[in-house]
């Protein structure tokens, strides 16, 4: 693409907020390019019933800032896709509004591969962490490359998941990128910058603020082939994610837990509404195998690992945990043995990695 046209492509991306991507896409329609847009006037501007302050926005681009994006494309690693560019996406460019532009560091060409979003609570249970992992891991070496969005929990999980597996990542971000957030994914984004893909729509400086969620959501689901939820609360990013990918075609998937847990009330939402329940990889597989060519790959059941239980009723506390979480009085109640007996029997199964124990006092088993 020429620097020219890139240029403009870029003043109209720096009118966000202002400006909407299905807005400027309206706009590109009527006028034919963004230079279009630019060289229109105040009066046809009028005709088109923009605003007071929407006018004056194009009257004056913001060409400084173009300059500095620019520079940043030119350096090693980074690069500025239009929607218009041969290496643009084609299954994103299907989507009702997607990106007008997207800013890439890493490798650019993982955009139009086959990919798998995997999304879910940001505080999982270790259970809902280590399932995302294992999944992202056993995906990922099927081929598919794994598409989160680099918040905590389980969009983390399953980034690391695919990068133990020595595949391929993209992670889509809610803020500029050179403003990655959470700050602690500095180093995560810094594997996937190396190993895979980060990606963004916001221009650079923009802040992670809440209206860009839902918007970052519609690019991880428009990429994808399918998504994954893993854990997710009723009133959750990653349902809206969900309804986003229905909306663009995609399957969804949801991973069942205890009915006692909140964080997986999402899933039995989608469950109900007819996403498809998810035990191993294969259930995945078998919706997408005429996609991408695969192997089945068959997930054994979680079992619990860790040094061998000490003998007598170590057995018995332990069988009064399970995945939901149990106060002590639920456990004492279950093994009829003293409170003073359990929490130090409990105490000893936390140490050796059996069960794990929440931040609101609840045991539960781990993976």
């Amino acid at each position: 693409m020429a620097q020219q046209d890139l240029r403009h492509w870029l003043a109209l991306n720096l009118l966000f907020p202002l400006f909407s991507s299905r807005r400027s896409y309206q706009l590109l329609q009527y006028y034919g390019s963004p230079e279009g847009i630019f060289a229109a006037g105040e009066k046809s501007w009028l005709e088109q019933g923009l605003s007071e302050q929407a006018i004056k926005a194009l009257s004056s681009p913001d060409w400084r800032g173009v300059e500095q994006a620019q520079c940043w494309a030119e350096q090693p690693g980074n690069r500025i896709i239009t929607i218009t560019s041969k290496s643009y996406p084609s299954i994103l460019r299907e989507i009702s509004d997607p990106p007008l532009v997207l800013y890439c560091q890493g490798y650019p060409a993982l955009l139009k591969q086959h990919q798998l979003a995997i999304v879910g609570s940001r505080n999982p249970t270790p259970s809902g962490y280590e399932t995302a992992h294992a999944f992202a891991m056993q995906l990922a070496q099927t081929g598919f490359v794994i598409t989160s969005g680099l918040a905590i929990g389980i969009d983390g999980a399953a980034h690391r998941g695919a990068l133990q597996a020595e595949a391929k990542t993209i992670a889509v971000t809610g803020s500029g990128l050179d403003r990655i957030y959470p700050a602690r994914h500095q180093e995560l984004a810094e594997r996937i910058r190396q190993n895979g893909l980060l990606i963004s729509e916001f221009p650079l400086g923009s802040a992670p603020i809440g209206r860009h969620f839902p918007m970052r959501n519609r690019i991880i689901s428009g990429l994808s082939r399918g998504v994954l939820i893993v854990e997710a609360a009723l009133r959750s990013g990653s349902l809206i994610t969900a309804r986003q990918a229905l909306e663009q075609g995609r399957e969804v998937f949801a991973v069942p837990g205890s009915i006692h847990h909140p964080n997986t009330r999402g899933c039995h939402a989608l469950l109900r509404q007819g996403a498809k329940l998810v035990e191993t990889v294969d259930d995945v597989l078998e919706e997408l195998e005429n996609i991408i060519s695969i192997q089945p790959v068959y997930v054994r059941k979680n079992s619990i690992q860790g040094p061998d239980l000490p003998e007598g009723d170590y057995h018995r506390v332990l069988s009064a945990v399970d995945m939901a979480p149990a106060s002590v009085d639920h456990i004492v109640q279950r093994c009829g043995l003293t409170a003073d007996e359990v929490c130090s029997m409990l105490l000893k199964l936390e140490l050796s990695g059996y069960v794990y124990l929440s931040s609101d006092g609840l045991y539960s088993r781990t993976v």
